[in-house]
């Protein structure tokens, strides 16, 4: 049996305008400006310029009322009107013949990748659908300039897409031939015939050489897992000989294709900090980088409209009454988005100076061991913010200090207790660990065990798995990949 009853329910929802503010917090000053320009774009209501506060601004428009009432070309709504109907005509220029001569400015480009390998198989004398086969594989080549793919695999790909009927041994002689590109190791299957075709395309006389190419050739993955004293023990080689080999291995590029610039695929990715730290007779003063961040206030011929039709309300036709509620619209979005940016800007500058204040030490000398132990939630207790909210200001955030940029993520880490009952960062144990691999000798590498020895001497009590665990994070590799010849 249904029952209809009357329950009330206590909600937290966020309005819009929270919502706006919340993504804004989160993104970069580099994307804040794109989004400020797209609002701009959008919102005809909304310009770039440095707003007045309301005394001011009526001060401003009682100087300026006598002007305008004079001016011709005064913004009303019934302008605001014709303009939704204005004929196309009125909107675009037609003032070229036929027989103008249009001259473009030519832009240079970069060569791409694959476009570098296929200009090179041109050169080659080659039938028609060799060319087609050469253009298919180097299409196939990744960026590494590595050939992934099973030669059997494309040949099935040409078989059902294009209809071109070849097998792995016509492929294989195409290949052949690409292997001979510049630069050299292109097309490769796998690491080491990718190093292979370079030693190869060096001088064979040269001992050294010859016996690079036997390690490659013949003990190939005792090099990859730094076993030298069996290729030392297989070869019967001296200490200077397998020393001399190796060195010529290391001088290989593993990334062929990362030698050709490709200007379509690869872009410079620049840090654009969004504050500025600067320490001026032993105080530290921060600002948010704003240089390209416009200021932004309302259009006022908008705001006049709106007063205009307060004035007539009563005579105002529908189509007139329509327009008002959208330029209302858009005035109240305009409003919003402004009070959202600045919100966003004090909401940063805040956070930031909570940060400051708890690694002062840090900032002050920029030494990492000075870094203290903090988590989101000690500076989300001293500013009294949400944990959340911390987190999106810290969210691909950079500082500019006197000793760097620094990502805000770099300053939160866990804490430990030393032996003597102190509280350090985690990162503070990270840098010892990257000191003692640093001035360790390569020849006799630090196993994670004697490093956990280390850290203990030193008053830092962590079992062998956690050296594991930070060194990984540093990207070290273990102790028998360091070694050295």
């Amino acid at each position: 049996m249904l029952k209809q009853r009357l329950q009330q329910k206590l909600l937290q929802r966020l309005s819009p305008q929270q919502i706006q503010v919340i993504k804004l917090l989160e993104i970069p000053t580099m994307q804040l400006d794109q989004r400020i320009k797209k609002e701009l774009e959008d919102n005809p209501i909304l310009e770039e310029g440095v707003d007045f506060d309301e005394d001011e601004q009526e001060r401003e428009e009682s100087t300026q009322e006598e002007s305008e009432t004079k001016d011709d070309e005064e913004f009303t709504l019934e302008d605001y009107l014709e303009d939704e109907d204005t004929p196309s005509y009125r909107l675009a220029a037609n003032n070229y013949s036929k027989d103008d001569k249009r001259e473009e400015i030519p832009f240079s480009t970069g060569v791409s990748f694959h476009d570098h390998l296929a200009n090179q198989l041109g050169l080659r004398v080659l039938s028609e659908k060799q060319k087609n086969l050469g253009l298919y594989l180097i299409g196939n080549i990744d960026d590494d300039g590595y050939l992934r793919r099973k030669l059997s695999a494309i040949a099935d790909d040409l078989a059902f897409s294009a209809g071109v009927e070849t097998d792995e041994d016509e492929l294989e002689q195409i290949l052949y031939i690409i292997h001979d590109f510049d630069p050299v190791g292109i097309g490769a299957r796998d690491l080491q015939e990718c190093l292979l075709l370079q030693i190869q395309s060096k001088d064979q006389n040269l001992p050294e050489i010859g016996l690079a190419r036997k390690i490659l050739k013949y003990n190939f993955d005792e090099f990859t897992r730094k076993h030298y004293d069996k290729i030392q023990s297989r070869l019967n080689l001296s200490d200077d000989d397998l020393k001399l080999a190796i060195d010529e291995i290391l001088k290989l590029n593993p990334k062929p294709g990362g030698a050709v610039h490709d200007s379509h695929s690869r872009t410079a990715h620049h840090i654009v900090p969004d504050f500025i730290l600067e320490e001026v007779d032993g105080e530290l003063i921060l600002s948010l980088n704003s240089k390209n961040v416009p200021d932004l206030k309302i259009n006022r011929q908008y705001s006049n409209m709106l007063k205009s039709y307060a004035a007539n309300k009563q005579n105002a036709t529908k189509q007139q009454k329509e327009a008002i509620v959208y330029v209302k619209q858009k005035i109240d979005s305009a409003k919003w988005f402004i009070d959202a940016i600045r919100q966003r800007q004090n909401t940063l500058l805040f956070t930031m100076r909570a940060i400051i204040e708890y690694q002062e030490e840090f900032f002050r000398s920029g030494d990492e061991m000075h870094l203290k132990p903090m988590i989101l939630k000690d500076i989300a207790e001293v500013t009294d913010l949400d944990i959340s909210t911390i987190s999106r200001v810290a969210n691909s955030k950079y500082i500019q200090t006197n000793h760097g940029i620094f990502s805000l993520k770099f300053f939160f880490s866990e804490g430990m207790q030393t032996d003597s009952g102190e509280e350090v960062s985690t990162k503070e144990i990270k840098k010892i660990l990257a000191d003692c691999v640093n001035a360790e000798d390569k020849k006799k590498t630090l196993t994670d065990e004697k490093l956990m020895e280390i850290l203990r001497e030193k008053g830092y009590p962590i079992a062998r798995r956690t050296v594991a665990k930070y060194r990984e994070q540093l990207g070290i590799p273990v102790a028998r990949l360091r070694k050295e010849l």
